[in-house]
């Protein structure tokens, strides 16, 4: 049996070995690491509200009010007035009938999976679902069918062989790749099979949509079952979480069953007031959205302009594949060294020969700064 440091060897010579950046600054488009000023593409704070000062204040005056911790789970003494009224705008801003809060968005899709399948069920799921989706069929006891990424088709063909429903778990938005699901064609295979539906829509969600509800208002899907959203209150709107939303039956399901939502502490209450304001803005102020779409829209003009060949993605994730992980691990190094803060992703995170600079913009970006991102991809991509 290999060491523990004879692994770290291996990753560090394979060009993987993964190390923490220390950030001195809010989470903004200018960061601070270190002695560093840097530019940042990075981040998934996708309208730029993790240190907006309504948000802030909103949090401020929760710990004032609740103070700092939940003290127990939500079926103990942990729930306050502040979670539910959340959950309840939440599940109004989607249109669900119901919503439920989670510490995190890998907590709530392992909560949903193992609480609606066991050892004779079967989960169909896309190739390149997140880990938090991928994970939570591991540790059920179901069978586990994985179906070439966003191939509808073959999953048709997988449904039809099996004789129980089953649960079809995928990205919406993945997170990656940037490229959506094909969710109306897997949201009419769930309902011809009378199987259900989880959508993870942690990168969607706050983003697409005309009103910033996510992939399924996007797409004109109704959030109805046999679809199960779930999404993420960390990325858009820039604070912590996740909820799931659905019908009663499901969600009161969810409280009963799920072992990631009944056993763990309800997140502070400071943190779902806060949340509560930037959904107020996510609501209030659509040109955020806007501003992103253009701003992803110049970057891929910019970006085709010098020959560089993008993914299939008009989401605010932008993959710039490289292939090799010491290429990609070069790029990054040479970006910092232009003032701009992108890591590389590496296996595992993205399959073998796939490593890439992951560009992600935010509401908060110029145009200015995006200009400034492809003057240094120029130069260090063909350089």
């Amino acid at each position: 049996m290999k060491t523990l440091e004879q692994e770290l060897a291996k990753r560090r010579a394979g060009h993987l070995y993964r190390e923490r950046l220390v950030l001195d600054s809010p989470q903004e488009t200018e960061v601070r690491v270190g002695e560093e000023s840097l530019l940042s593409f990075c981040s998934n704070d996708y309208l730029g509200l993790a240190n907006h000062p309504e948000v802030v204040a909103a949090f401020r005056a929760g710990a004032e009010r609740y103070g700092v911790g939940a003290g127990a789970s939500h079926l103990v003494s942990g729930h306050s007035r502040a979670h539910h009224a959340l959950e309840e705008e939440l599940a109004d801003f989607v249109g669900a009938e119901r919503a439920l809060l989670f510490s995190t968005g890998y907590m709530a899709n392992l909560g949903v999976v193992s609480a609606l399948t066991d050892r004779h069920d079967v989960i169909f799921e896309d190739r390149l679902n997140h880990a938090s989706l991928i994970d939570a069929a591991r540790l059920t006891r179901a069978k586990v069918s994985r179906y070439p990424h966003a191939d509808a088709e073959r999953l048709a063909e997988m449904l039809a062989k099996h004789q129980r429903p089953g649960l079809i778990t995928t990205d919406a938005v993945f997170s990656m790749d940037g490229d959506m699901a094909p969710l109306a064609d897997l949201f009419r295979l769930a309902s011809r099979h009378g199987a259900r539906l989880l959508a993870d829509d942690a990168h969607g969600f706050g983003v697409l949509g005309k009103n910033g509800r996510g992939s399924f208002e996007h797409l004109e899907i109704p959030l109805a079952s046999p679809a199960i959203l779930m999404a993420t209150l960390g990325k858009a709107l820039g604070v912590f979480g996740a909820f799931v939303a659905g019908e009663t039956a499901l969600i009161e399901t969810l409280i009963q069953r799920a072992r990631t939502y009944i056993y763990t502490t309800a997140l502070p209450p400071a943190v779902a007031e806060a949340t509560r304001a930037s959904l107020r803005l996510v609501r209030a102020e659509g040109w955020r959205r806007e501003h992103l779409r253009e701003l992803v829209e110049k970057f891929r003009g910019g970006a085709q302009s010098l020959g560089f060949s993008l993914a299939a993605s008009t989401t605010p994730i932008q993959p710039l594949i490289l292939g090799d992980a010491e290429k990609a691990l070069e790029a990054s190094r040479r970006l910092r060294e232009h003032g701009i803060l992108i890591p590389a992703i590496r296996p595992p995170t993205v399959p073998e020969g796939s490593a890439r600079l992951r560009i992600t913009f935010s509401a908060a970006h110029t145009a200015t700064q995006v200009d400034r991102l492809l003057e240094a991809l120029a130069t260090v991509i063909s350089g």
